[in-house]
């Protein structure tokens, strides 16, 4: 199990990131033949079939090609240049964002802001947000409700990636209704900003 994570944390990097660190090439579109992954991460097929099928964020896409040739890319999170091709969509009215506890005095200020990736990106309940706010340790983390039907109302865009992953680019603080504060569960009592 543990070699999987690894591996996976690998393919995330590399599709992600940094392909060139596998000497890939990714297409505009962030794809990637998937010989061509097996072969430079020195893998079998039946591994990466685990990998991209135990993962719990299903973090990753494979599909034919029209040229019959299967293709793997990252879901979202890119920090290098792709266009995933994603097609406006209408959100929930409420979405979630999972943070660690100390970002909330820049998130109050600044809303949510991409930095090196694409989309900031957002969960469609709370205990993802948790979880995805856990990730460096479930001290203190803190799960943002983001008044996402008001910001599609105001013109902002959103989109759904193929994992269920809402992506937008900028997530304005007056839209940051509240935040659980306990770091505990996402049940947690809320704390108005």
């Amino acid at each position: 199990m543990k070699e999987l994570v690894r591996i996976s944390k690998r393919m995330s990097y590399v599709l992600r990131h940094a392909p060139h660190t596998a000497n890939l090439i990714l297409d505009e579109h962030g794809w990637v033949p998937v010989d061509d992954l097996l072969a430079a991460l020195g893998l079998d097929r039946t591994t990466l079939d685990h990998v991209v099928a135990g993962n719990d964020k299903q973090r990753f896409a494979v599909e034919t090609g029209a040229d019959g040739i299967d293709r793997i890319r990252a879901s979202q999170g890119h920090s290098i240049p792709v266009d995933l091709a994603l097609a406006p969509a209408a959100p929930p009215e409420l979405l979630f964002h999972g943070t660690s506890h100390t970002n909330r005095d820049a998130i109050q200020v600044q809303g949510l802001v991409k930095r090196q990736r694409h989309h900031v990106h957002l969960s469609k309940d709370e205990s993802t947000a948790f979880a995805v706010g856990a990730r460096r340790g479930p001290d203190r983390v803190v799960i943002l409700r983001i008044d996402a039907g008001r910001m599609f109302r105001d013109g902002y865009t959103f989109y759904r990636s193929a994992n269920g992953v809402w992506l937008t680019d900028h997530v304005p603080a007056g839209y940051i209704e509240a935040a659980t504060d306990d770091g505990t569960s996402p049940e947690a009592p809320v704390a108005r900003y």
